[in-house]
């Protein structure tokens, strides 16, 4: 178990997100992706927030019903993110996504790019695959 990596379970498939992109453009993003959210980078793939399914639909809500003027991703995103780096212990992740924290964070290097993203889902898999493994030896 040790041996298993963010860099093993992380995903390098995100949406691309800038903070002025319209709020609706970056929802069909993410309902193509099926994420719940996704880094939002400046054009050097630095983080610079976050967004997710909740100030999406914010915004479409706003759009629809309202006939409110549509949002840019960089009025509604979160710009306080906690994030990941390769070098981050899976289990210790782990333990920290029981509290209330988020449920997928960005991975970035060391100079804050955003490689990947890892979520919950990732590390029930890996967990899901080791339970499979031991069950198998024991039987």
């Amino acid at each position: 178990m040790n041996s298993v990596s963010i860099k093993d379970l992380m995903c390098t498939r995100f949406a691309t997100i800038h903070p002025e992109m319209p709020v609706v453009e970056a929802s069909s993003k993410l309902i193509k992706l099926d994420m719940l959210g996704s880094p939002v980078t400046d054009k050097a793939g630095t983080l610079v927030g976050w967004i997710s399914e909740r100030e999406c639909l914010q915004a479409a809500l706003q759009v629809v019903y309202h006939n409110q003027r549509v949002a840019t991703v960089r009025d509604l995103m979160q710009t306080e993110v906690l994030t990941v780096s390769l070098d981050d212990e899976v289990l210790g992740l782990a333990q920290q996504m029981l509290a209330a924290k988020p449920k997928i964070y960005p991975v970035v290097d060391s100079a804050n790019k955003v490689v990947g993203v890892i979520s919950r889902r990732h590390i029930l898999t890996m967990l899901d695959q080791k339970l499979a493994e031991l069950s198998r030896k024991a039987g």
